[in-house]
């Protein structure tokens, strides 16, 4: 007997990709992870369909069909044009394919195909903790970071999919180039790889010996949570880049609350869980920006982030999709 269909969710990330079967209501019923250059450099999108038909037998098997695929990528993405941008540094050899087109040519099923953290944005105002809502913003502070906002029940894309890139918004306008080219973005304080730079750039000094003997007397080995936990343990130099840290995002949550005045903000990804046991301070230090009855009205909430988590986010951006088209007919 034939099963209600799926969607067939893929989260393509620097290190691995993540494809499962979802269910409309979020629920992954099916899972496959490998390695995202398991056959070489360059070669992401063979593995990428090898994951798809993974999964989409599995389904065949359990008696569900696949309604749509979701991808979500690591970089921009331009939804009128169909193609992925230039900025993928993970996994470059995605930079101007127009892979919703590929893919949906080799599996003749609806693709489509978005930035990561805008999917992982539209699966929290979908499943989690925005459901029920008109406006969220997700910030992702991970290796790098990410963002994406949905406002009136819209997800904002921008004009070439450069939409929602609050990491790469300036806290700091006097402070250090950023990865991106740009000055003082919230990336360089709040996000695994800007905490551990600004630490590993401490080390040669006598105040970070604590956290250069805790990496085994390698600057390049001490992490964002070695520095969360050389922090908690009561090390000062590590306390103030954690400090930092939670300054800068509650300077950013101060922005989206003035700037959008919306109901909540989630804050996800892989420093999620680093950050969560701070998240008083954090509020405290978005009400040192933000207009205080608008951030009263705001949910601030930290979930931290998973691989099936962004899964759900490639299928609620499926279901998006799919309802904007019987919207405009």
């Amino acid at each position: 007997m034939k099963r209600p269909p799926l969607l067939l969710a893929v989260d393509v990330g620097g290190t691995t990709i993540s494809a499962g079967a979802v269910t409309p209501t979020g629920e992954v019923v099916l899972e496959e992870r490998v390695p995202t250059h398991r056959d070489g450099p360059g070669r992401a999108v063979s593995v990428i369909v090898r994951a798809i038909t993974t999964v989409r037998e599995g389904a065949d098997r359990l008696g569900h069909r696949i309604a749509g695929i979701g991808v979500g990528v690591p970089g921009p993405v331009d939804t009128v044009e169909g193609r992925i941008g230039e900025d993928v540094a993970h996994v470059p050899e995605l930079a101007g394919l127009r892979l919703a087109a590929m893919l949906g040519d080799e599996f003749a099923l609806p693709v489509f195909v978005d930035n990561d953290v805008n999917a992982l944005a539209l699966a929290e105002w979908t499943f989690g903790a925005g459901r029920g809502t008109r406006s969220l913003v997700v910030l992702a502070p991970g290796t790098g970071f990410g963002a994406g906002i949905v406002l009136d029940g819209r997800l904002i894309r921008g004009v070439a999919g450069y939409g929602g890139e609050l990491g790469h918004t300036p806290v700091k306008f006097d402070g250090p180039r950023c990865w991106c080219g740009g000055r003082g973005c919230l990336a360089l304080y709040a996000s695994g790889r800007g905490i551990a730079e600004a630490a590993q750039a401490r080390a040669a000094d006598p105040a970070g010996a604590a956290m250069l003997e805790e990496a085994g007397g390698d600057p390049l080995a001490i992490t964002a949570p070695l520095v969360f936990r050389a922090a908690a343990a009561g090390d000062p130099t590590a306390a103030a880049i954690v400090e930092e840290a939670c300054q800068a995002l509650g300077a950013m949550i101060g922005t989206v609350v003035n700037g959008l005045n919306l109901e909540v903000v989630v804050i996800t990804g892989g420093v999620a869980a680093l950050l969560a046991p701070l998240e008083t301070r954090i509020l405290e230090a978005a009400g040192d920006y933000a207009f205080q009855r608008a951030l009263a009205q705001t949910r601030v909430t930290i979930v931290p982030g998973d691989k099936r988590l962004t899964m759900r986010g490639a299928a609620a951006l499926v279901l998006y999709e799919m309802d904007r088209k019987e919207e405009a007919r």
